[in-house]
This record gives structure tokens, sequence and C-alpha cells, in this order.
């Protein structure tokens, strides 16, 4: 056993890793705020089965979609850790998944790439869990009297079950995502003019399916008693498949806190002791799932077409102020959770970096990575017509001199090997048969549609 191990793993059950490395790391003790410890089903919300099995043929199903094209899955892939490894993807009007999709050229050719990447769906069912998205636009909350924060106020509609319930509903309807164009489908044209319009639509569209009829009728006992089915069932099946299928805490780094002293290797253990020491890398992503679920600036080099306002003259993307409105928010995003990270290049709100090392390298000495980072860097899938708008906000000197005055991190002194070692760390915070999930993606829906 190594020195102080023994010591180390009873108080890392008892008391989590930050007082572990208290008495281990040789640097100030970590403030137990910031303490990852172990992970229980108990920390996640409660899940009908029959409903995730349903929310699971939902998710893959392109009959949710406007032209009928694309499902939540084309995105969230099974077989690309529950995300589609691109930096930025293609939506509505794309073929092919992950690195295979593409943008077909013609009339009928995309308009934009999607705003930012997507992230990975891993532990979103956690009950700590109470906002989504980069800038966190969907949040448990009861301003509008239905229980969430989101961008149809009011309109959404009462009942949803979860966050990720209530998640569920936007991408199906937004114009690059899966809803296409007003002028192409019934679906967009409604929710052109009124966002929760669309939503209606597509339930119409299930309702007619006799396969889901039976599965609505199975897992809902009010649908049974003769009640109509909803948008709200719907998203309600969705949510609880994402917040079940994907719960990982089988890692290495899970196995040493439950006692085994091998579960890390040498070079995992040093990058262990710099994450919660010297690097500073647990101040942001501490606790169980490695986030603060807070909002940070880091200076990640902007580029595609951003999620603009309406007076927003170039692309660009101010982050949580565009849902705040606050100008202290500027340019932050939300902190991802760290847990399967080497899984889901590449990295940042908008995939600027396309390794572990690269993006670790950005927060040493974040304002010296932006200066040198190249857009060549970047393997966007390729829509030629897009080219010239794909990095333009980088020309916009006053957006970038904004850009680089909101920073909330400063430089941290690691050499080359140092930052090698976190990247072993993070390898260890890798899930084994989790990370395949519980159902896995069916091989038909009950719409006949292809699935991706």
């Amino acid at each position: 056993m190594r020195p102080n191990y023994r010591i180390a793993v009873s108080l890392a059950i008892a008391f989590g890793i930050a007082n572990l490395l208290a008495g281990t790391a040789g640097n100030r003790p970590i403030p137990a705020s910031t303490a990852a410890v172990l992970v229980s089903e108990s920390d996640f919300r409660p899940f009908e089965q029959d409903r995730a099995a349903l929310g699971r043929l939902l998710f893959y199903d392109p009959i949710l979609s406007g032209n009928r094209n694309i499902s939540c899955g084309t995105c969230h892939h099974h077989s690309l850790a529950s995300a589609d490894g691109l930096p930025l993807g293609i939506g509505e009007g794309g073929t092919g998944i992950g690195s295979e999709r593409s943008a077909p050229p013609g009339r009928h050719r995309i308009k934009r790439r999607m705003s930012r990447n997507s992230p990975a769906l891993f532990n979103l069912g956690a009950n700590e869990f109470r906002q989504v998205f980069h800038d966190g636009r969907i949040s448990v909350d009861e301003k509008y009297g239905n229980g969430f924060d989101t961008p149809a106020e009011e309109f959404l509609p009462n009942g949803l079950s979860s966050v990720l319930a209530a998640q569920s509903l936007f991408p199906i309807i937004g114009e690059i995502e899966m809803g296409g164009s007003p002028d192409e489908n019934r679906v967009a044209a409604a929710v052109n003019e009124r966002l929760d319009y669309g939503w209606p639509l597509i339930v119409e569209r299930i309702r007619g399916i006799p396969e889901y009829a039976e599965l609505f009728g199975e897992a809902y006992a009010d649908i049974r008693d003769g009640a109509p089915l909803t948008i709200v069932h719907v998203a309600n099946a969705i949510g609880d498949f994402v917040g079940a299928e994907w719960r990982s805490f089988d890692s290495p780094f899970d196995r040493f806190l439950a006692g085994d002293e091998n579960a890390l290797t040498e070079d995992q253990h040093r990058g262990m002791l710099l994450f919660f020491g010297k690097g500073e890398c647990s101040t942001c992503h501490g606790g169980k799932f490695f986030t603060d679920h807070g909002f940070h600036a880091l200076a990640v080099p902007p580029l595609g077409p951003g999620r603009t306002r309406k007076f927003d003259l170039l692309p660009r993307d101010v982050g949580r102020m565009g849902e705040s409105d606050a100008l202290a928010d500027a340019y932050r995003f939300r902190t991802p959770t760290l847990r399967n990270v080497a899984l889901t290049a590449p990295y940042g709100h908008n995939g600027a970096f396309p390794d572990l090392n690269s993006v670790i390298a950005h927060h040493v000495d974040p304002l010296g990575s932006l200066s040198e980072w190249r857009p060549d860097s970047v393997a966007l899938p390729d829509a030629d017509w897009l080219e010239d708008t794909d990095f333009i906000v980088h020309d916009d000197r006053i957006e970038m001199t904004r850009f680089r005055a909101a920073l909330d991190i400063e430089p941290v002194e690691l050499d080359a090997g140092e930052i090698d070692d976190l990247v072993d760390f993070l390898k260890a915070l890798t899930g084994e048969e989790s990370v395949h999930g519980r159902l896995g993606r069916p091989e038909s829906v009950p719409s006949g549609l292809p699935v991706d």
C-alpha cells in the first residue's frame, strides 16, 4: 500500500476526497464543499421502468422531428458516449452520425451549424442537477408557476416530472436542431407562431401509431383510464429514460474511494493530488459529479454561429448573459461534469479543443492559449458555404477585447508532465459497464422510420 493510503481511503469514505488530500497531498487543505464522495443510486431521481423503456424508443424515433429525419439519439448516440463527437454538430438537414455526419449541399442545405457542442448525458438524472444546457436556460424554478424557468415561460405545460423532461421539449422544436423551417412542415410553422403550438402536432403523430398507443397505456394509469395523450406524457417518458440510462459511477476512482488501493495507477494518483491540490481544478469541478453547477468565463476560443440575440450583428455567444441579461454573466458557461470526460471529446461549450491535454493547457493559461489557438485544430463537418463565417468573430477587435476581459480563472503553473498526470486522472473517472447505458440503442422504433 502506498504511504498514507490506508488512512486516506478511510477518510475518503467518511468525509470525501478533500479530507483525503488534506492528509496526503502536501498542499493546503481543500474545502469540504468541493469534496467528491461515493455516489449511489440514492443520489438519483426515481424513475418508472416502463416509462424509461418507452422513452428509449421516443429518444431514437425521428417521428418527433419536424421533417421526420432526425432524433434525439442522432446527437446523443450510445456509440458516441451519449454525445456526437463533433465540435459543433449538424442538426436538421444533416445525414449520418458522429464523424460521418455531413451537410448535403443544394437548395435545402443547412443555414448554420449547431450553436454549441452536444453535451454528454451522464448522470444528469442525479438530484443535484437542477439546470441544463450550457447556459442553464432550463432550470427548476417556480417563476412561471409550472415548476421550471424555460424559454416557453408560462406556456410550458404543467405536470413535467423533472428538469430532463422539461429539457426534452425544446430540441424537438428548435429549427436547426430537430424542428426544421416553417416552410418545411406543420410543426415548425406552428412553433413560428408560438413556441408551444408545435407540441400538440407531434403528439398527434404519435397518437396515430398503434404500438405507441399501447405502450403509453401500459406506462400511464391516467391514459388507461381514458385521459388523452399529451406532450407531458412524452416528455416524462424521455426524461425517465435519460435520467436512468446513463448513470455512471463504476470508475477506477469510485473503486479507489470504496477502498481498493490498487484502483489507480501511480500516474493517476499523482494526477488526483494535482486535481484537488496545486492544479485547483476542484475549485469548480468539485462534488460527487465534479461540477459546482456554476457559470464561469474561461476564454474558450469562440467559433461557429454563436447563440446570437436579435441585435447581434456578428456571430457571437455571450453564454449565461443571453438568458439572464446580466452583464456580469457575459461569456460564462455552465461547469460540466467530468465523469466519463475522456470519452466525450472535443471539449468546451463549442468543442474548441480536440483533446484533454489541450483543454487542460487552456485552463492553465487561458489568455496565452487563446492567443496561440488556431482554427485548424477544430474538425468541423464540411460545409464550405459556412466556412467564411465559422471564425469571423476573431476579426471583431472590440468583441474580442470584451471577450478577453471577461475571465474567471487565473493561470496556474503546471508543466507538461503534470498536465499528462491530470489527463491520466481524468481517465480514471471513466466508468466501466455503465458507459454503454442500461437499455442501449433500439434496433427499431414504432414509427418504422430509420434508427440512426
